[in-house]
């Protein structure tokens, strides 16, 4: 077998790991070591995920987290197997199975931002991060459920295509949204990697709810070319995993320079192929970090679980200090709202005019078909709440309005003009906060839930920070409530401190150990090997 290159060896840590794969909760360190050894082949990782994703997708606690399965992922594994003996691994992610959320292009697989719309919608080409992470030898074993293009309007999880994605913690509560499907298929383990989408928090708050790592990046650090659109002012897209250490694997090769998303243009020199280089354990010794504590209030578990992190980062050697927002960054709604209503109808028009499939070629077609018998009388109807935002899009004078402009080019440079002279006034590293201010709340058709504790309208207002600014933000597990659900603290910095907020995430995680298996998707028969 040959032997990882010397440019994947620099992602693993030196010291040698168990020699147990145990399929649930592994790592990309562990499975590079046993597909090494020969101990297992990428063949057989793909059949195990697969019947992970039969047992728990369509029978047991029916996550529904997957919209669509690769017919050829296993024909892909045993070509990239072939790959591996003949030449040796193309780096870390040879050979190994991933999901996708559905609104990357696949030119293989259909691409419906889990719309009934764009039903077996099949693009012309791979969105360029997919091209960057096939060429990598990363194998899309499938696709995740989303919320509906990207935004959830009360129903978190929720697609006409694909149903309602269930949190495997607790089945009566969601994943979060929108990036919920690839959040819950990472926490069943049906994958070791998983690709999101974050806009208003759809990255982070999935992860959040899924007791997982969820990177937003600077906005230009990943390119959304091939991405279908919601908000291009806000879109980002970045990693779900498991592990710190291997979202830094994950984000240093989907990361790069794209012509074709020129916010990427910005990022030159400013992106590393490899991130885990910047993991040390005593990262957050001498850091100065900032605690926000205008999100508090919103649950009493959310609120101490917060309390205890901060004492484990002066326990780790940090200096904390406290941060007032100014009240206006409290809650950046109102203003992402308008903004998503100037640019989806246009920003998705252009999308839907690269398709080669016979489908609607503009959001009024859309609209227009989505109220039709056929479709709002059957059982993959929209949310109602979605076609009210698609027809205020349509109904918004658009891009040259002048409420929109102002907000774009006065509002936005200020919030990140406010946050960085808060950052550097204080000397900051970092500042942190709760990602979401309470738990995963009751799926949409649960009238109530008297074991939700939520004391705000709305638990996602930390979030929009990272948005607005374009600014990167990392959540990491940090513990669970009473209910056995996971709650997330984000680190969050400057434009391009990705370095800096990995070291801090990786040290806080690796002194915490918060990551916990959900007890509805155990591991199968087979699942463990030993050699």
């Amino acid at each position: 077998m040959a032997s990882l290159s010397a440019i994947s060896l620099s992602f693993f840590p030196a010291a040698s790991v168990a020699e147990t794969l145990r399929l649930t909760e592994t790592t990309l360190t562990e499975v590079n070591q046993a597909l090494e050894k020969g101990a297992v082949t990428s063949e057989q990782l793909v059949k195990l995920y697969l019947k992970r994703i039969e047992t728990y997708e369509d029978q047991g606690p029916k996550i529904n987290a997957i919209i669509s399965v690769n017919p050829n992922a296993i024909a892909e594994a045993i070509a990239l197997d072939k790959e591996r003996q003949e030449k040796g691994p193309r780096g870390p992610l040879h050979g190994i199975p991933i999901i996708v959320k559905d609104n990357y292009n696949t030119k293989d697989i259909p691409t419906t931002a889990g719309s009934i719309l764009l039903n077996n919608s099949l693009p012309p080409d791979d969105a360029f991060t997919i091209k960057k992470l096939r060429d990598a030898g990363a194998i899309i074993i499938a696709k995740a459920n989303m919320s509906e293009f990207a935004e959830s309007y009360g129903w978190l999880g929720y697609s006409s295509l694909g149903g309602l994605t269930l949190n495997p913690y607790k089945l009566t509560r969601n994943p979060s949204g929108s990036s919920g499907g690839s959040g819950a298929a990472i926490a069943s383990s049906f994958a070791l990697l998983a690709t999101g989408t974050d806009t208003s928090g759809s990255i982070r708050g999935p992860a959040s709810v899924a007791g997982i790592v969820g990177i937003k990046p600077t906005q230009g650090l990943v390119s959304r070319d091939g991405i279908v659109p919601l908000t291009l002012s806000f879109d980002s897209a970045g990693p779900m995993t498991n592990t710190v250490r291997d979202g830094a694997i994950a984000l240093g090769i989907m990361a790069g320079m794209d012509r074709n998303d020129p916010r990427t243009l910005d990022s030159q020199g400013k992106s590393y192929q490899d991130y885990t280089q910047f993991l040390d354990q005593d990262a957050l010794k001498g850091a100065k970090i900032g605690v926000v504590i205008d999100f508090n209030g919103g649950n009493e578990e959310v609120d101490a679980l917060t309390q205890q992190a901060v004492s484990k980062l002066k326990e780790l050697g940090a200096e904390v200090v406290i941060v007032d927002l100014p009240t206006q960054l409290e809650n950046l709604w109102p203003l992402m709202e308008e903004v998503t209503e100037a640019e989806f109808e246009p920003q998705l028009d252009n999308y839907l005019q690269t398709l080669t499939a016979s489908v609607p070629k503009s959001l009024e077609r859309l609209i227009t078909l989505a109220l039709s018998n056929t479709i709002a009388q059957s059982s993959n109807a929209l949310n109602p709440g979605r076609i009210r935002g698609a027809q205020a899009s349509v109904e918004h004078t658009g891009l040259a309005d002048a409420r929109y402009l102002y907000i774009t080019q006065y509002e936005f440079p200020r919030v990140r003009q406010v946050l960085t002279s808060i950052m550097e006034s204080q000397e900051l590293d970092a500042m942190i906060f709760p990602t979401m201010r309470c738990p995963a709340g009751p799926v949409y058709t649960l009238e109530k839930d008297r074991t939700y504790e939520c004391n705000i309208d709305d638990p996602y207002t930390p979030g929009y920070l990272a948005n607005v600014s374009g600014f990167p933000g990392i959540s990491v597990p940090m513990g669970s409530t009473k209910e056995g659900l996971p709650v997330g603290l984000t680190f969050f910095g400057l434009a391009y401190s990705e370095p800096t907020l990995l070291g801090f995430a990786y040290a806080y995680e690796q002194a915490t150990q918060f990551r916990r298996s959900p007890s509805s998707t155990p591991p199968l028969p087979g699942e463990t090997i030993n050699y």
